[in-house]
């Protein structure tokens, strides 16, 4: 299934001959900024991972540092200032500075993080849950959250935003947000248990026999809305990582083995 639109966000693959494809969104700034969501094409991973993968999953340490450089140079940033925390579906936001280093963070058991230190890129692993990308173009303060059903439910996105208003002085109806690939609700069937921690707007009743769906990223704006965020400068991609199993890894519809990407953010220096 393919989206029917997805006017805010650009599908941009590099010229060589071993493209890689990243999405980007166009209500986010140019004017400095780097951000993109990644899919699975254009890295060096082979079989059921193939081949941009990022996770621990059908790639070595070296290929996902191989990966790591090519998109590095696709999107344009510093591969050694990339800075990834050990994702545990929960609310916790770290916040980095000019002592931050890429090691320290990644052994941060949290689900977002904030930075207002140029050269300082967040990124964010998925295959499935939303990502979600924040960014102040005033103050040049970004931040990144991994929102699973759980950390939506747990309120990461709301904490992230709470950290770029109270330690930095964003306002949260000038911050920009870009949501992105996510499972869509055609493919999210939950049980009863989990589609009640959601408004009755994100859950499609389940037909007989069968079980309710939630759209999460539908969750996710409305979470940005009710954390204080202009509603046009919410941006929402159509893309479903289950749906486009050849553009994007997904956990729910390929298995547990399959690959991740990344979402990331950050000013350069």
């Amino acid at each position: 299934m393919k989206p029917k639109t997805d006017e805010r966000f650009t599908l941009t693959a590099t010229p060589a001959a071993d493209a890689i494809s990243v999405l980007t969104c166009r209500r986010l700034p140019t004017d400095g900024l780097v951000h993109g969501f990644s899919t699975r094409l254009g890295g060096v991973c082979g079989g059921h991972a193939a081949s941009l993968n990022f996770g621990s999953q059908g790639a070595t340490p070296a290929e996902r540092r191989q990966n790591l450089e090519r998109l590095a140079v696709a999107v344009g940033f510093d591969a050694d200032a990339l800075f990834r925390v050990h994702q545990v579906h929960g609310d916790r936001v770290v916040i980095l500075d000019e002592h931050s280093t890429v090691d320290a963070v990644g052994r941060e058991q949290a689900d977002a993080m904030v930075t207002a230190t140029p050269g300082q890129v967040i990124a964010i692993q998925t295959a499935d849950c939303v990502p979600v990308l924040l960014c102040d173009a005033e103050k040049r303060v970004v931040g990144g959250a991994h929102a699973g059903w759980r950390g939506l439910v747990a309120g990461v996105i709301e904490n992230t935003v709470a950290v770029m208003v109270q330690r930095f002085g964003c306002a949260p109806r000038g911050l920009l947000a870009a949501v992105g690939p996510s499972i869509g609700r055609c493919c999210f069937e939950v049980g009863s248990d989990v589609a009640e921690h959601f408004d009755a707007a994100m859950v499609q009743s389940p037909e007989a026999g069968g079980r309710p769906r939630v759209d999460l990223r539908a969750a996710a704006r409305g979470r940005l809305l009710g954390a204080g965020l202009d509603q046009d400068n919410i941006a929402v991609t159509t893309r479903s990582t289950c749906c486009e199993g050849e553009l994007f890894y997904s956990y729910r519809c390929q298995g547990e083995t399959t690959g991740r990407q990344l979402s990331l953010i950050g000013y350069g220096k």
